[in-house]
């Protein structure tokens, strides 16, 4: 049975019930035990499973991210919390050069089954260095799996699957998602690493995205409608591995491709994946692939600096109507 709980009440939910399921996974991070969390998502779990599975860290990203590193590859499951990944930055030597290549450095010996998970990209006005979406950065990088859901059903079922996984897992959620609301099931579930969802079918043309800028898709989707266009909006869910197959499918189907991605554009998730689209999709394809991003600095903190340097309905309309070739 399915009832409406809010993100961070599955993000919890996921917790809980992997960390009954199995005691060898714990969690960490700056605030998580005795604050209930910086965002409550760990809320009441201190209580339930006392200061050795719910640590509070000391204010030292590089540290406490060395100590459940090390944890890991000595037999325990740790889920490490940032107060957003711009602190994690901080950290980034224990995951690239420690976490995502023990298990090659070590001939398969040696794995690093670990999830960092916390806020990421803009959450309104909190200025340049807190505000940065950090997809693409990570998923560069061979040896870890990149998550980024969009909802609070694929929230836990991913988050579930990604405690199990045996790889290192970057788990990025959204701040200004923690209190959204969605059907979730009582019932345990998983949802499988890789494998993008669907969600709206539709025939004239393909609107690809992740994470909270699939507000900006379903939203341009609906408007869309209106007018007689049907968009097929896909949620990538998992960044690393990239379900390329569910996207190219849809292309041969609609034969136009839109990406919306908060990220700046170079290097990013959008080009990576207008790059193989063309390369495997090219004889579907009726339009040239677009995308809409961030814009290409530093995100300020003025709010209406915010607002025009962050993708939304009324840009990525217009996008799809370029390839749509309509001329309003």
């Amino acid at each position: 049975m399915a009832r409406s709980i809010a993100y961070r009440e599955a993000l919890r939910e996921a917790m809980n019930e992997e960390m009954r399921r199995d005691e060898m996974v714990l969690l960490m991070g700056e605030e998580v035990a005795e604050y209930n969390g910086a965002y409550k998502v760990s809320q009441g779990m201190l209580d339930e499973f006392g200061p050795k599975r719910v640590i509070d860290t000391p204010i030292s990203e590089l540290g406490f991210t060395a100590v459940a590193v090390g944890a890991a590859q000595n037999g325990l499951r740790p889920i490490v919390e940032y107060m957003t990944w711009n602190f994690a930055a901080l950290a980034l030597d224990q995951i690239l050069n420690t976490a995502s290549k023990m298990l090659a450095m070590s001939g398969g010996q040696l794995g690093c089954p670990i999830v960092f998970r916390g806020p990421n990209g803009s959450a309104g006005q909190l200025g340049a260095q807190h505000s940065t979406a950090f997809e693409s950065y990570f998923a560069n990088i061979p040896g870890i799996k990149v998550i980024s859901p969009s909802n609070p059903y694929d929230a836990k079922g991913l988050l579930k699957s990604a405690i199990r996984d045996d790889d290192p897992v970057i788990f990025m959620e959204s701040e200004v998602s923690y209190g959204d609301k969605g059907e979730v099931p009582e019932e345990e579930y998983l949802i499988p690493i890789g494998k993008a969802d669907v969600k709206k079918p539709g025939n004239d043309v393909t609107i690809v995205s992740f994470n909270k800028m699939m507000k900006v898709a379903l939203g341009a989707a609906a408007e869309l409608e209106k007018e007689g266009v049907s968009a097929e909006v896909i949620d990538l869910r998992t960044i690393r591995p990239l379900d390329w197959m569910t996207i190219l499918e849809s292309v041969k189907k609609t034969n136009r491709l839109v990406i919306v991605e908060e990220q700046w554009p170079m290097c990013g998730v959008s080009a990576e994946i207008g790059y193989r689209i063309q390369k495997e999709g090219f004889d579907y394809l009726d339009a040239p692939i677009r995308r809409i991003t961030s814009a290409d600095a530093p995100l300020h903190y003025a709010p209406n600096l915010v607002a025009a340097a962050l993708p939304d309905v009324a840009r990525t309309v217009k996008l799809v109507k370029e390839v749509m070739y309509l001329k309003k």
